[in-house]
């Protein structure tokens, strides 16, 4: 069965996009335009919160000045109860009044507190989202840029689906029909391949295999989940062996069940016959489980 290479990014900002042979300037621009669409969307979110900060703090401050006149009102009326017994009953009033004042703006004060501060947490989130759209963007980008010249002669595909980075090869370069054994042009490929994977040091990668809906039974294939397995650890192998640190990369099996397509024609089933290279994300791009946790409660 012949397969083709995939290679996957966990960015939720791309999706069904596919750098080919012609059509790298035109990829670049679509991705330009989602990242300036995602920044100005950004912009508009940031200023509107930090304009509800502004406000949050100014009315903080005028709180703050209503508070301190009342305690100074009240200290003052506790000296006029001392210094004279005539208006104690009016005085006594008056005080239990503005003390009920001062118990009332500590706590819209208070609660004026916890909103500012719930704003400034939800601005830094924001701000944290967009630096790491725009450190997506940018992978996407040099990785486009690092391979364009086996996209310009037409051996690989750089394509965003479901949101992840793939790196396609054509099937035909890769395998013969039931085979794991690589092609001499598919290891010529992927020796070009490696040292480009290998110099993004700070990601992981999962070479999946995928077959079509025909079945397959043999002795050392009993099914397409031994096939789609065994294809992608030669993969594997051939990547590690040509530089790719073997703690970077796994391999897993999908069988026949992650199609791109239809199996409904031969050319559909050509394209589901294939090998892809997910890009993993880092762990420091996913939420803490703190943050899980709270945003439960």
């Amino acid at each position: 069965m012949k397969t083709c290479v995939f290679f996957i990014c966990a960015s939720s900002l791309f999706a069904g996009a596919c750098v080919t042979t012609g059509t790298y300037d035109k990829k670049v621009a679509e991705l330009q335009k989602v990242t300036a669409d995602h920044d100005q969307s950004a912009a508009a979110q940031e200023k509107a919160l930090q304009a509800r900060i502004d406000d949050l703090q100014k009315r903080m401050a005028d709180l703050q000045k209503q508070l301190n006149t009342a305690v100074t009102e009240r200290d003052g009326l506790r000296k006029s109860l001392d210094d004279t017994t005539a208006l104690a009953g009016e005085m006594k009033k008056r005080l239990e009044k503005l003390g009920q004042n001062v118990d009332k703006l500590t706590g819209e004060k208070g609660e004026l507190a916890r909103t500012l501060e719930d704003a400034k947490v939800r601005l830094e989130e924001l701000r944290k989202q967009k630096a790491a759209a725009e450190a997506r963007a940018a992978t996407f980008h040099n990785l486009v840029a690092r391979l364009k010249s086996m996209i310009d002669a037409g051996q690989l595909k750089v394509v965003i689906r479901d949101g992840r980075m793939v790196i396609q090869l054509e099937s035909d370069v890769l395998f013969d029909s039931g085979k794991t054994n690589i092609k001499p042009d598919g290891q010529t490929a992927l020796a070009k391949l490696a040292p480009v994977l290998a110099g993004i040091t700070d990601r992981k990668y999962l070479v999946t295999g995928f077959t079509d809906d025909v079945p397959i039974h043999t002795q050392r294939f009993p099914s397409n989940w031994e096939l789609s397995t065994a294809r992608a650890v030669e993969v594997v192998k051939f990547l590690v062996a040509s530089g790719l640190k073997p703690q970077q990369v796994a391999a897993a099996g999908y069988s026949e069940f992650d199609p791109v397509v239809a199996n409904d024609t031969p050319e559909h089933r050509t394209q589901n016959r294939r090998i892809e290279i997910v890009l993993q994300p880092n762990l420091s791009d996913l939420p803490s489980l703190d943050n899980l946790q709270s945003g439960a409660k």
